[in-house]
């Protein structure tokens, strides 16, 4: 799969990024006062780089604020696409992480062990997270509009950067993805 000329970006935070972490999933979270002056840096970073040819962003507020950010700084209005959302977390959506390691420790001892068959309770696996997101992004390379900048979530950019390690989801874990990091693909 060759991507290149897409950069992922991750949105600002939110409350729920901060710890005690909160299942956020396709929950649509805003950012925190925190979060808007990280995007406002992911602005400044973008916009003193090379010039992007266009912008997207899942529509869940945090990344298309992020993103609306970013655009008015280098004149660029986001395109959305639900398929970049965050994984669908199921029953786990806008739960506490340690209140489900406490009530489900098989199921969360499981999440931490991730990999391709690993499926949220009533969710959606890693493995269709990232054939939903594999398809947009084919799409948005497949425009020509390069580079493109897709704001978008910590999940989603840990299941393409495992699409492109020879662990595959496996390595899911391994890649850290702090809040306005960029990622090349």
């Amino acid at each position: 799969m060759n991507l290149g000329g897409v950069r992922l970006a991750r949105h600002g935070e939110t409350n729920d990024n901060v710890e005690p972490i909160r299942a956020q999933g396709f929950t649509d979270t805003p950012l925190n006062d925190i979060g808007r002056r990280q995007a406002g840096e992911l602005a400044q970073r973008i916009a003193a780089g090379e010039p992007i040819a266009s912008l997207w962003a899942s529509d869940l507020s945090r990344a298309r604020v992020t993103a609306e950010i970013v655009g008015a700084r280098v004149g660029l209005a986001p395109r959305l696409d639900t398929r970049l959302r965050e994984g669908y977390r199921g029953e786990w959506e806008g739960r506490l992480f340690v209140d489900i390691e406490r009530e489900d420790p098989d199921g969360y001892a499981t999440w931490r062990r991730a990999g391709a068959d690993f499926r949220f309770p009533g969710g959606e696996s890693l493995l269709e997270q990232q054939q939903r997101v594999t398809e947009a992004l084919t799409e948005i390379h497949g425009t020509g509009q390069l580079p493109a900048l897709v704001v978008c979530h910590g999940g989603s950019i840990r299941v393409m950067l495992c699409a492109r390690d020879p662990r595959g989801l496996d390595a899911f874990w391994d890649f850290k993805v702090p809040n306005v990091a960029v990622v090349p693909l």
